[in-house]
């Protein structure tokens, strides 16, 4: 008797600002659900997104606090891994100690710094997909993917192009 694997791809964007680079669809291919950390830059984002996955977002500080379909966090459990996504300005700058002291879940996932991370301790995780947006601070454009399998959790840091 085979045991059935479980395996969910989740794709990871952040600080878009209110730009969609088109690499951004094939970085994301074949995910089923699309978490953006904030600062999006509007709804018209969110449905470009939505061309790709259903998308699940928080505000970020750039964002205006009226935008329908943005949250201050997201907690959501996958396949018995917990995940808590929040833009991280609420901590000033946001680290990955600090993050993982003020949320308890297994999977933390961040933007604000523009900065791509993944940073582990023990069995958790502290992910910060970059900015997915206009270029600053002399950082390339980037998402991530997330794939929870059985339990276990892996992230891929994807660069995209630089238009």
């Amino acid at each position: 008797m085979s045991q059935r694997r479980s395996e969910r791809l989740i794709g990871l964007v952040s600080d878009t600002h209110g730009l969609v680079r088109p690499g951004v669809h094939a970085a994301l291919s074949g995910v089923e659900l699309i978490l953006h950390a904030g600062d999006v830059g509007g709804p018209e984002v969110l449905d470009e997104l939505g061309y790709i996955a259903p998308v699940a977002a928080v505000f970020g500080n750039t964002d205006p606090p009226a935008v329908p379909g943005l949250e201050q966090e997201i907690v959501v459990s996958m396949d018995g891994v917990s995940l808590h996504m929040s833009h991280g300005h609420e901590l000033g700058s946001p680290q990955p100690e600090t993050l993982l002291a003020r949320y308890p879940q297994d999977v933390i996932v961040y933007g604000h710094t523009h900065r791509p991370l993944v940073f582990r301790q023990g069995n958790r995780v502290v992910v910060n997909p970059g900015a997915a947006g206009p270029r600053r601070f002399n950082l390339r454009p980037s998402v991530a993917r997330l794939v929870i399998s059985n339990g276990s959790v892996s992230i891929e840091i994807i660069e995209l192009e630089d238009d």
